[in-house]
């Protein structure tokens, strides 16, 4: 798969086969990864792999845990019209592949509260960094995860970023034990083959036009 062929095929996985990911890939993909991009060459990025026993641990720990609010925000863009309405299209056309009714509020519910369990997927990677990284690291720390789904895609594996793991960076961090004082949890990553079958892996998704995103001059 070339990178062209990558960045068209990924999306969201929301429905994960049970098959494991072979440490052997993992690896690989994480040691290619460290040649992301990175202003000043910091490095920002760290993580926790998780899978088999370690994982199901975490899992069984959030199903008893409250929601808390995250610590940065990424519900702003909703402010604007443009924003607000890609994503209102991405969400009703989730929710119809799911078969959830826009007035089914539990349904609606229960389907984001499977974020919880990453989809069923059989890794998940759990990203953070030390809490001195401002906002242009952030951006590494992104081009860094594009870059593992990128090359996920490359051993056809799937993927699925989760802000929404966010929520539950207090009993993340304690069980992985990392410090929170001196670290800030971000997002998890989703990984593992995505289930052909299911409908959530393959509705349509949209994107604006180009000419609504860019500029080209002096050409």
């Amino acid at each position: 798969m070339n990178v062209s062929e990558a960045v068209r095929t990924r999306r969201s996985v929301r429905a994960f086969l049970d098959m494991p990911v072979p440490y052997e890939v993992l690896h690989r993909v994480l040691d290619t990864a460290r040649w992301a991009p990175s202003g000043c060459n910091y490095q920002p990025w760290e993580a926790t792999v998780l899978t088999g026993a370690p994982l199901e641990a975490l899992r069984e720990k959030l199903r008893t845990e409250q929601m808390q609010p995250p610590e940065y925000d990424w519900d702003a863009p909703k402010g604007d019209e443009r924003y607000r309405t890609r994503l209102y299209e991405l969400s009703a056309a989730m929710f119809e592949s799911l078969g959830i009714a826009r007035e089914d509020k539990e349904g609606r519910a229960a389907a984001m509260a499977r974020n919880t369990e990453s989809f069923g997927a059989s890794a998940l990677l759990l990203c953070y960094f030390p809490r001195i990284m401002k906002e242009a690291q952030w951006s590494d720390v992104g081009m860094w995860l594009q870059t593992i789904m990128l090359l996920l895609r490359g051993e056809g594996l799937d993927s699925c970023p989760q802000e929404y793991m966010a929520y539950f960076a207090r009993p993340i961090m304690e069980h992985l034990g990392v410090d929170r004082e001196t670290h800030m949890f971000f997002c998890g990553l989703a990984i593992g083959y995505d289930d052909p079958d299911a409908a959530v892996n393959s509705f349509e998704r949209c994107r604006v036009p180009l000419d609504e995103h860019v500029r080209f001059e002096g050409f």
